[in-house]
């Protein structure tokens, strides 16, 4: 255990990566040591505007990343050698190349959800597998629709009332910040597989989940949408249910009858809230639509893609590097940070 503030790399400058930046340097126990990337546009010099140090991924990029007003601090090599960790946000499958180096250097590090459970060998979400990431080498931090899963599945799970659960998700089709580059227009994509690779996924978190997923891009950039049907264990009164889903800190019970109705309403509280680009790291779940029969429950949600898996990177690099042995206190401490339960929605 580390008796300084754990110093922290990111690979990888984009979605993620900027928001993992910003949310590290707001950590009383953390220091961002620098990110490296290969991008020379805006991106970078914004970062560099707010103080941060920049590293060219690749020795190659150099030139062109100072060509475009960019003042490099170093190569990843360097960086790394200012690090105790590194949170790899690259690009899918950029990731499992740049492993090889981490663990050259017997680095810690944690990549995201794009890559394999293998690549790390075992995969995260704070309140359901900290304790059995702490002080491991790795962890993958799963996707956004993922740690969703296991949020809400683990809820009902503690509660002693989850047997399977079936979901559909309606997935974004790409990131705003890109849209004008890609994505799909006036039509449906259902995802080529039954079961969509999310419900295995969260398998890789916790293996007694009995789920199955079915996933459908939709034509919108904002968040995704899911629809759940959950078995219970045994008969429960619906007021038990929100219960379970209130015991987590990062579950939000919204209201349609507060005028919270759609994607974009819950988006624009999260800019009245002053979050920074409009961050809702909670589940946003549905109060008014959680409907019980029998033994079964009906419930729906919305994720934000960009911003759900920021507090779990947090937890990561405290569980990784030993910082905080409990894991309930490592969460408290993220929420605190980032204004999770803070007023919304509590």
């Amino acid at each position: 255990m580390l008796d300084r503030k754990v110093k922290v790399a990111i690979a990888g400058y984009g979605v993620i990566g900027k928001r993992v930046a910003a949310a590290t340097a707001l950590q009383d126990d953390m220091e961002l040591a620098g990110v490296a990337d290969v991008a020379s546009d805006w991106r970078l010099r914004a970062a560099q505007q707010k103080g941060v140090r920049v590293f060219s991924a690749i020795d190659a990029q150099a030139d062109a990343m100072r060509q475009a007003g960019i003042e490099i601090a170093g190569n990843l090599n360097d960086l790394l050698d200012d690090a105790d960790i590194v949170v790899d946000c690259t690009p899918k499958r950029v990731a499992a190349k740049n492993v090889l180096l981490y663990k050259e250097r017997k680095l810690k590090f944690i990549v995201q959800g794009g890559e394999a459970h293998e690549v790390a060998g075992h995969s995260f979400v704070a309140e359901a597998t900290y304790e059995s990431a702490f002080g491991k080498d790795a962890t993958r931090v799963v996707s956004c629709n993922t740690t969703s899963i296991v949020r809400t599945l683990s809820a009902l799970k503690r509660a002693g009332l989850l047997k399977r659960a079936r979901g559909t998700l309606l997935r974004r089709a790409t990131d705003p910040w890109e849209s004008h580059e890609g994505g799909i227009m006036n039509t449906l994509v259902p995802e080529k597989h039954i079961p969509s690779h999310q419900g295995p996924d969260a398998q890789s978190v916790d293996p007694e989940l009995d789920v199955v997923t079915m996933a459908v891009k939709v034509p919108e950039t904002l968040a995704h949408l899911h629809f759940w049907n959950v078995e219970l264990s045994r008969a429960a009164e619906r007021e038990e249910i929100l219960a379970a889903f209130r015991s987590s800190s990062r579950i939000s019970l919204i209201k349609m009858g507060d005028g919270l109705s759609a994607l974009n309403s819950v988006k624009e509280l999260m800019a009245d809230l002053g979050r920074p680009h409009d961050n809702l790291y909670e589940v946003a779940l549905w109060e008014d639509l959680v409907t019980v029969q029998g033994t079964e429950v009906f419930y729906a949600y919305m994720v934000d893609n960009q911003a759900i898996v920021i507090p779990e990177t947090i937890d990561a690099i405290r569980a990784l590097t030993g910082s905080e042995r409990d894991g309930a206190a490592s969460i408290a401490k993220t929420n605190a940070s980032l204004g999770i339960g803070d007023g919304f929605y509590r």
